[in-house]
């Protein structure tokens, strides 16, 4: 595909994008410009990674702007093979797409009735949307799956809301951190050693493996956090009592 030149309307056909966003996206300059013949402009592999990375930036709910930012810092002469190792490092967080179902296919997949208050619940908890047509947006099967569980629990709502909130607040904080990390340092090593592709391979690799890494790292030390919280938390009973209070033992005199 390194070879293959494109029109724009078959670009538009490889990548999903319409013609008219493409030459949108090209005049914001998320794409270089196509090489002129005569009239005809044409696109290459280039083209089709950067138009593909740009749908896995949208897929993570980056901002046009924010995308314009990330793809500043990659130069235009970059290979598509370069470019999908950007993309390999946003793979494994790329969220399922939204589904589009009924009440009915809800309760199919909550294994139970959902009935309206629940579903109120789930609306504010961001597990479901509600679209005009009146038909339910699914945001994904995990979160459906945690959401009917917060809700199986017994505590009040707004406890459950709060523990939500508080949660995503500060996954996105450790998201943006390790993302950061990740760049700054495993990405900048094969950035000044030229792009090899020996190390991009082993990158590569090495990025399949970081979502489990890092979920079981989440996972693990979240139990350990838990468990200092309880200690601190939870005082002594009492002041071990002092020595001359203890009582005598022996026989009586």
């Amino acid at each position: 595909m390194a070879d293959q030149e494109l029109t724009i309307a078959e670009l538009a056909a490889r990548t999903g994008f319409s013609v008219r966003t493409i030459r949108f996206y090209a005049g914001m300059g998320l794409i270089p410009a196509p090489e002129v013949r005569g009239r005809l402009g044409l696109y290459d592999a280039r083209h089709v990674a950067r138009l593909e990375l740009v749908r896995d930036l949208q897929g993570l709910g980056f901002t046009l702007s924010a995308i314009e930012g990330y793809l500043a810092r990659i130069p235009t002469d970059r290979t598509p093979e370069d470019l999908a190792l950007h993309r390999a490092l946003l793979a494994p967080w790329l969220p399922e797409e939204p589904e589009t179902i009924d009440r009915a296919e809800l309760d199919a997949r909550a294994g139970r009735a959902v009935d309206d208050e629940e579903l109120s619940k789930l609306v504010e908890l961001g597990v479901v949307g509600e679209a005009r047509d009146g038909s339910l947006v699914l945001t994904s099967s995990d979160m459906l799956s945690y959401g009917l569980s917060l809700l199986d629990a017994e505590m009040a709502f707004d406890v459950q809301l709060a523990s939500k909130q508080i949660i995503e607040r500060h996954t996105s904080t450790l998201a943006t951190e390790l993302f950061a990390l990740f760049q700054d340092s495993v990405l900048r090593e094969y950035r000044e050693r030229g792009h090899p592709p020996e190390l991009r391979d082993r990158l590569l690799a090495l990025l399949e493996r970081l979502k489990p890494l890092t979920v079981q790292g989440v996972v693990t030390n979240f139990q350990l956090a838990v468990n200092r919280a309880i200690r601190d938390a939870v005082p002594a009973d009492r002041e071990p009592p002092k020595r001359q209070d203890l009582p005598k033992t022996g026989s009586p005199s």
